[in-house]
């Protein structure tokens, strides 16, 4: 089984050093046709070079599934002395995710292989293309600045400081997952960003969630996302610029889109 993962791994990164001992692709496969139906979700703990993620793909490939795969792997450091780490692979995470990549390029050039000779069927079934993209999220802290102190022990410098309730280092990208989770949305949602009035406004499955971080949205801005009718909205704080604006938006969604619920963070 080791020697047969290992001519696999090779296959992909042209070593077969980067893991002692990998998991098989053939084993993996055979646990889920026997135990996986054609949309589930396969979740693995124990992620490392991803081979379980390689499985479903090639198994969706191969049976027409729609199965998604969840890898979890804590972000272990290579040895500085091994081959993974002298390739550019500082940590497991990073094999895993080049894995994928790989992985699901070889997967969409033999399908499309398939296409070219039109082979597209294998006797009653109808190959499909198979969808390989995947994210990529990692465990992190809250994206609120933490507040230690009592009133008494503030002065007016730490106060300026939290002028801005968001820690300073997080993105846009950052701020709508953690919305998500708090509001339990899907995280493998499809999220584009459009551009309106000048500002970033991200979508989530078209409108079960639109939000704006930009600073100072004008009222055009939130009057066009409310003609969307948008399930759930969030802005940020600063995307106002005082009280009587905050409370116009709430009049506007009343008017064009009475059903949406609003957060501001």
């Amino acid at each position: 089984m080791n020697t047969h993962a290992s001519l696999e791994a090779k296959e992909i990164f042209g070593t077969t050093t980067f893991f002692s001992n990998p998991k098989p692709i053939s084993l993996i496969d055979r646990l889920l046709r026997f135990s996986s139906q054609k949309d589930d979700i396969i979740l693995d703990f124990f992620s490392g070079s991803a081979t379980t993620a390689h499985a479903v793909m090639q198994l969706n490939a191969e049976d027409g599934g729609n199965r998604k795969f969840i890898m979890v792997q804590l972000p272990e450091e290579t040895d500085p002395k091994s081959e993974a780490y002298k390739a550019g692979y500082k940590n497991i995470c990073e094999i895993g995710k080049e894995r994928i990549r790989r992985a699901g390029k070889k997967i969409e050039e033999e399908l499309k292989a398939k296409s070219t000779k039109g082979d597209l069927f294998e006797g009653d079934k109808e190959v499909k293309m198979v969808d390989t993209g995947f994210r990529v999220l990692k465990v992190d802290s809250t994206n609120m600045k933490d507040v230690y102190y009592s009133p008494s022990q503030y002065n007016q410098q730490m106060l300026l400081d939290l002028e801005s309730n968001i820690k300073d280092d997080r993105t846009d990208i950052d701020l709508l997952y953690g919305v998500l989770l708090d509001w339990g949305v899907p995280l493998s949602l499809p999220h584009i960003t459009e551009k309106i009035g000048g500002k970033d406004v991200h979508f989530v499955n078209d409108t079960d969630l639109v939000a704006c971080f930009e600073e100072h949205v004008p009222e055009e801005v939130i009057r066009e996302i409310a003609r969307r009718k948008p399930l759930r909205v969030v802005f940020r704080d600063s995307s106002f610029r005082n009280s009587p604006d905050k409370i116009n938006v709430t009049e506007i969604f009343k008017t064009l889109s009475p059903e949406t619920t609003i957060k501001v963070i």
